[in-house]
């Protein structure tokens, strides 16, 4: 069974907004009121939270088939995304072709809404090449490795888009540990005092590598844009809805010339920071089945199943369109073609000049004696 009903907040039973953040569906899957953010999402059919539901699903069996590669020696490394499914799908599902999303390494799922093909996701961790897709195809710059790097460059553009005259909107997606960055500071700074339509979406996942969150924060981070002059919207991360309702708010800020504001989606990492890292040694396995028990894909599919749009047959279809993507994924990454080795040296420098010559000739040189 589906619907185009718009998957209104039931009220007398349904409860009261939690204070902690902008919340729609709870942990159980109930449906949640509030004043302020659920006209932002009135529109939404059960359709088309199904349609969510089912990039979730994906997004994390990619997920789940780029860390098995990675075990498998076919990647050299991968960011994994565990936990934080609904704040990526959320709020890239708002977005406009036009807008433009400057990203670090874990916004996998955000790449997988904007188009990005499945092969261009691993070709930077399988070393293939030094990027991974062309940014002005898909409305997405690279992944940034740099910590916090991003917010600036977000920023800067969009101040062009202001300087432009369009309503564009660049999305800067960083975690808690980039907000210790001065890069963070400096992008806000700027982003204020020009009013750039730029929204700051901050993937509070609690852990910055093996620092808990709590060392770095004192309050929750959200607090912290509005010192200088930019509205905040904490929002659970781990809550698809509640962040589409946050992303558009903030989006028809930034349109109508507000400028920047800074969401705070609070979520959990369940995985390791990378899968060259181990968590068991500074989580608390107690925690992680505290977060367990928030799972972005499980309330949604709660929801979906009691108000008669999920059934098991459209699920079953789900997981085998999962099964498939996962299926291309894989046979893309095994597909991907090794490069010539003295490419290396090919974009570093608009023109060539001696020294970069020199270099190329001595690492020829040297992969020669190889084959002596």
């Amino acid at each position: 069974m589906s619907t185009t009903v718009p998957v209104k907040a039931q009220k007398p039973e349904a409860k009261k907004q939690n204070p902690e953040f902008v919340q729609l569906l709870d942990p159980e899957g109930k449906r949640l009121s509030d004043d302020l953010y659920d006209p932002w999402v009135s529109d939404v059919t059960g359709d088309q939270l199904a349609s969510l539901y089912e990039d979730l699903i994906i997004v994390r069996r990619i997920d789940t088939e780029a860390t098995a590669l990675q075990r498998q020696g076919e990647l050299g490394l991968w960011p994994p995304l565990l936990g934080q499914e609904a704040a990526q799908v959320g709020s890239a599902r708002t977005l406009r072709p036009d807008d433009f999303v400057f990203s670090s390494y874990r916004e996998n799922a955000v790449a997988y809404c904007r188009g990005v093909k499945l092969p261009d996701l691993v070709r930077v961790w399988r070393g293939t090449a030094a990027s991974g897709w062309d940014p002005f195809s898909v409305g997405m710059a690279t992944p940034a490795v740099i910590i916090g790097a991003q917010t600036l460059h977000a920023t800067g553009y969009a101040v062009g888009c202001k300087k432009d005259g369009v309503d564009s909107v660049a999305v800067a997606y960083f975690g808690d540990g980039a907000t210790s960055e001065g890069d963070v500071s400096e992008a806000m700074v700027f982003a204020a005092s020009f009013k750039a339509p730029v929204i700051f979406f901050c993937q509070n996942n609690q852990w910055a590598i093996s620092e808990p969150v709590g060392l770095q924060a004192q309050r929750p981070i959200a607090d912290r844009a509005p010192g200088f002059g930019i509205p905040s919207i904490r929002v659970d991360g781990n809550d698809v809805l509640a962040v589409m309702a946050a992303t558009r708010s903030a989006l028809d800020r930034a349109r109508n010339g507000g400028g920047p504001t800074f969401i705070e989606a609070v979520t959990y990492r369940r995985g390791p920071h990378t899968t060259s890292d181990d968590p068991s040694r500074y989580v608390d396995p107690v925690l992680v089945k505290e977060w367990e028990a928030k799972d972005p894909i499980a309330r949604v599919e709660a929801f979906l199943r009691s108000e008669g749009v999920l059934t098991d047959e459209l699920a079953a279809s789900i997981q085998a369109r999962a099964d498939e993507v996962a299926a291309e994924f894989r046979a893309g990454c095994l597909g991907l073609e090794n490069p010539e080795p003295l490419s290396v040296f090919d974009n570093v420098y608009a023109t060539e000049h001696s020294g970069l010559a020199r270099q190329k000739s001595q690492y020829k040189a040297y992969l020669e004696g190889f084959e002596k």
